[in-house]
């Protein structure tokens, strides 16, 4: 993928320590999550078997194994290689080729390649895009839809209601584009490699490394070769250490590392709790007759209640064939454990006014992945000695608008803009050993990304009303059509959508139609179109902090609620083999890493951790 004259030698090194063994050919795979049952039967004593909850120190099945790390050094390093991630580093070597400077910026990936794990609606604002490269139609970007219509609409359960999107509302998408997101997110990393930042794809960044004095020092990479039951295989390699003199995080949203770090240096402690929303979406082929390209459709309203944050959006792409994407949003501060995201997602797309695009056409791609919807009051303290954090990570998606790429691109310019000055001074002086660069915090409240955000800081607390989806609606159209967010007050959010679900007994099942396979899809059939396959001989990477919590209190309180918000059919209930009750299965080849396990769980016993690098989905595209 990458051809060894475009690397110093450093780099060749690192490449080398990144690559790692053949798996052994012996160990059982699970390619499809289509054998998720007949790999269940097999029975363990433990649900979770990862190092991070049980410690290899105390294990003697890992004594006398190497366990020394190769160590390779950077100016800067960056975990994530989404549109954020991947807008400092070019930002960065920008700024070095400019002023012809030497500066070492390495960017690590856990998909195996760019854009592999990216999924978005996508309308795209332009605006970053065109701060990075003036020049990106020349260069070839892959921006071929010009939005050319919006429709609004309330949805009963069998009517729609059209709403006026007047200009300023933050549903007006003109000068915007349709874009399928993982290949913009191509084209940005081949753009990177051209300017020089080295670009490992397939290495997760599974350690947070700190120096003695509590700075951040840089980032270590997944171990591999670990069997399913914890125990090291003959092929187990240790992952490798990168050191900088700054560690960016861009992992995209609610990322296992920006986790510790808010522990670790108590970002959170001025700003409120952050809320989510998952996303789920599909890729049809249409009849070309339905097929209007640069249309954007959006609604709201049914098949959820008024008190359950969402909507959907159908967009038609213009790439040479009628391409639809379309997808439906539930906020994860919903209260009934029986709602299933996925199947409300299947249900909606039976009103008459999206089936009838639909029908006759064909699905052909399927993905999911969890949405930042806090804004302004939910934005940590985004600097801290040695590192910061960029993009979906701390949050910075407009939630009214349904977009953040552009602000996410936004805030990786601004932070490379900050570190490269200081981190090519040529006396350097910090108080740490990693560098802080405060600066960055400073240049992104002084910017459009934070002006954008506070603008519209009310609208979504602004649901949770007496009337749900149609006061937030009145409350827009005065507040922020007339006024522009200038309101004199901040409303706050719920709190952590983990404490939102109400016990099972108060609350009433909601039952799904059966899906029909033409336009409705059962959740194997749709897990099998994202692509995802993991080694199926490795510990699961989601892992419980107790594997008693999940019969014992989310079963028996909550009606098992994660085998329905888990968008990929990775948990489920099934008798015990002795026929005496019931356990918690966890099929994590399945796992499309959305993180909404970890963010929902009533519990919080789960906790999302990266699996062997390049696991995960494989969406072309989407």
């Amino acid at each position: 993928m990458f051809p060894a004259s475009r690397y110093t030698c450093k780099a060749h090194r690192c490449i080398r320590a990144l690559t790692t063994l053949q798996k052994d050919p012996a160990a059982p795979q699970l390619y499809s999550s289509i054998h998720r049952r007949t790999c269940s039967s097999v029975s363990t004593t433990r649900i979770t078997t990862h190092y991070t909850i049980h410690p290899r120190d105390k294990d003697a099945r890992w004594e006398g194994m190497e366990m020394e790390r190769f160590v390779d050094e950077a100016d800067v390093v960056i975990v994530g290689g989404g549109p954020a991630g991947l807008s400092a580093a070019i930002r960065l070597k920008q700024l070095a080729n400019e002023q012809e400077k030497e500066l070492r910026v390495c960017l690590v990936e856990k998909a195996p390649q760019i854009g592999a794990h990216t999924l978005s609606g996508a309308c795209l604002e332009p605006s970053a895009l065109v701060e990075l490269f003036p020049d990106w139609k020349e260069r070839g970007a892959p921006l071929h839809t010009p939005v050319t219509e919006d429709v609004f609409s309330i949805f009963t359960e069998k009517h729609r209601i059209p709403i006026p999107i007047l200009p300023g509302l933050p549903m007006q998408n003109h000068g915007n584009y349709i874009v399928r997101l993982g290949n913009l997110v191509r084209w940005l990393g081949e753009q990177a490699e051209e300017l020089g930042v080295e670009i490992y794809p397939g290495y997760a960044a599974a350690e947070v490394l700190l120096h003695e004095d509590g700075s951040v020092k840089g980032i270590a990479t997944n171990d591999v070769g670990i069997a399913k039951d914890g125990s090291p295989k003959n092929t187990f390699e240790r992952g490798m250490e990168l050191h900088a003199k700054v560690t960016v995080f861009g992992e995209g949203c609610h990322g296992h590392l920006a986790k510790q770090l808010y522990k670790q240096f108590n970002l959170r402690e001025n700003c409120e709790p952050q809320t989510y929303a998952i996303g789920l979406k599909e890729l049809w082929m249409i009849d070309e007759k339905k097929w209007k390209p640069g249309r954007t459709e959006h609604s709201v309203g049914w098949p959820l209640d008024r008190h359950t944050y969402g909507g959907s959006f159908l967009y038609h792409l213009n790439e040479g064939e009628p391409l639809v994407a379309l997808g439906f949003v539930v906020g994860l501060d919903y209260s009934n454990p029986y709602l299933s995201p996925f199947r409300e997602f299947q249900r909606w797309k039976h009103h008459p006014f999206v089936a009838s695009t639909l029908e006759g056409g064909q699905r052909i791609a399927y993905g999911a992945r969890a949405l930042n919807e806090g804004g302004f009051q939910c934005i940590p303290k985004l600097t801290f000695p040695g590192g910061l954090l960029i993009g979906c990570s701390p949050g910075f998606m407009n939630v009214p608008k349904i977009k953040g790429t552009h602000t996410a691109m936004r805030s990786g310019i601004l932070a490379a803009e900050a570190i490269f000055p200081k981190v090519t001074a040529e006396n350097l002086d910090s108080e740490t050993a990693g560098l802080h660069i405060p600066e960055y915090s400073d240049n992104l409240k002084n910017s459009s990304v934070w002006k954008e955000l506070n603008a519209v800081r009310n609208i979504r607390p602004s649901f949770h009303n007496y009337f749900g989806l149609y006061g937030g609606m009145v409350y827009t159209g005065i507040f922020y059509w007339i006024l522009r967010g200038k309101e004199p007050w901040t409303l706050k959010h719920r709190g952590l959508d983990a404490n939102q679900l109400k016990p099972a007994k108060d609350c009433k099942p909601i039952e799904y139609p059966k899906p029909d396979g033409k336009i409705s899809f059962d959740l194997l059939s749709s897990v099998a179109l994202s692509g995802t396959n993991h080694e199926g001989d490795q510990p699961p990477h989601l892992t419980l902090k107790d594997d008693r919590i999940p019969v014992e209190r989310n079963l028996a309180i909550y009606d098992g609620p994660e085998q329905r918000f888990c968008p990929a059919g990775v948990y489920e209930y099934v008798p015990v083999e002795t026929g005496d009750g019931m356990r918690l299965q966890i099929n994590a080849q399945n796992c499309v890493h959305c993180k909404t396990c970890d963010i929902k769980d009533p519990s919080q016993n789960i906790n999302w951790v990266v699996p062997e690098g390049g696991g995960g989905p494989a969406y072309n595209g989407m």
